[in-house]
């Protein structure tokens, strides 16, 4: 009888070693599931849709286990509030641009674009091995988030403009939608500008609210029909020279994952950066030949006086805001001792290259 109870009760004990792991793997393999507000109309093309592919990137580098909810402007929250909205909670996730915030955290213009700062590659080398994302890192996470580059449009076009720019006068009490340090940069010139949502854009060219816009470049100002409202097309790329697309996650949230699912959510992002770089190279050349070609678009580039105005106003807004905001002071000592130390090869590597090629091919 004692040998028979001792079974039983080792029987027992072998089960419930055995139920514990099967518990905590069913409990491993449930689903989550968090909703991303985003910025952009609903798929509009490389923005909204790069943030479909981050959430779809997500679930399949998960096996399922996690899914994403993606929500375009104004569907859960308007288009600007994507930062606050994702702070308290109200989504897991979002996907915009961070010079958007600049009424709420100075400093996070510098993970955007800067004007006359660095180009794509350099920004990312400068995120992934250059201390960027720790110091992005740091500034989110007093506000309850977690950050991450998902995309970048790489250099954006200087905007739409309804009549020409032939000199620094011409451009004296033009209303424009420019974000961002460059918008500051192009307030100190005479120009008047304003932050607007990208789906507002056209009907405010058309109503005649703006005299010019910035938007992203040939691809997205394609899809909006900017060239329907406005003739003058500018390539001089001084503002945002490199454009990082933003990701949020609730901090709260992002802690209470599991390591393996933070680590996909990680990967997930860096492929969408990289995914979209490569998209925005290939959409761009082919809107701007349709642009050119089929809607008889004209290109032109700001004359010498207006460029070396933006450079001495850009210089002035950054100063006056590092030495306002010590948070700016760090980043953007981080940033431009970067931008000092990468330039030396993209001059003599990239640069030297596309002059050579220029000169040769044409």
């Amino acid at each position: 009888m004692q040998r028979r109870k001792f079974l039983k009760t080792a029987g027992l004990g072998a089960a419930g070693v055995v139920a514990a792991p099967f518990v905590s793997t069913a409990k491993a393999q449930e689903t989550i599931t968090w909703d991303m507000v985003t910025s952009w109309p609903t798929n509009f093309p490389g923005l909204g849709t790069g943030a479909n592919e981050f959430a779809q990137r997500i679930e399949r580098l998960s096996g399922g286990r996690m899914r994403v909810r993606v929500h375009g402007a104004g569907e859960l929250v308007p288009p600007l509030e994507v930062f606050d909205a994702v702070a308290a909670g109200t989504a897991e996730m979002g996907h915009s641009a961070s010079y958007y915030w600049r009424g709420k955290v100075a400093a996070s213009q510098f993970f955007t674009a800067v004007p006359f700062g660095m180009n794509t590659t350099e920004t990312n080398a400068w995120l992934y091995y250059g201390g960027g994302q720790e110091l992005w890192d740091e500034i989110y996470a007093k506000h309850n988030l977690k950050p991450f580059p998902v995309g970048n449009t790489g250099t954006q076009m200087a905007g739409w403009f309804k009549k020409e720019i032939n000199s620094l006068e011409d451009m004296q009490g033009l209303k424009l939608r420019l974000p961002g340090l460059a918008g500051e940069a192009m307030n100190g010139i005479g120009v008047t500008t304003v932050n607007m949502p990208g789906g507002e854009i056209f009907t405010s060219m058309q109503t005649g609210v703006l005299d010019a816009a910035d938007w992203v470049g040939p691809y997205n100002d394609m899809a909006f029909g900017l060239h329907q409202v406005a003739d003058y097309y500018y390539t001089s790329a001084w503002n945002e020279p490199s454009a990082i697309l933003e990701g949020t996650v609730n901090l709260d949230a992002w802690n209470e994952l599991p390591d393996d699912l933070k680590a996909v959510v990680t990967e997930a992002a860096r492929a969408s950066n990289l995914a979209m770089v490569s998209e925005f190279a290939f959409r761009n050349a082919q809107a701007l030949e349709t642009l050119v070609k089929e809607h008889g678009v004209q290109l032109r580039s700001f004359p010498d006086d207006v460029m070396q105005a933006l450079y001495e106003s850009s210089q002035q807004v950054i100063q006056a805001q590092v030495e306002s905001d010590p948070d700016s002071a760090k980043v953007y000592e981080s940033y431009q001792a970067f931008q000092q130390m990468v330039s030396t090869f993209t001059d003599v590597g990239e640069f030297a290259y596309l002059k050579t090629r220029e000169k040769v091919i044409g």
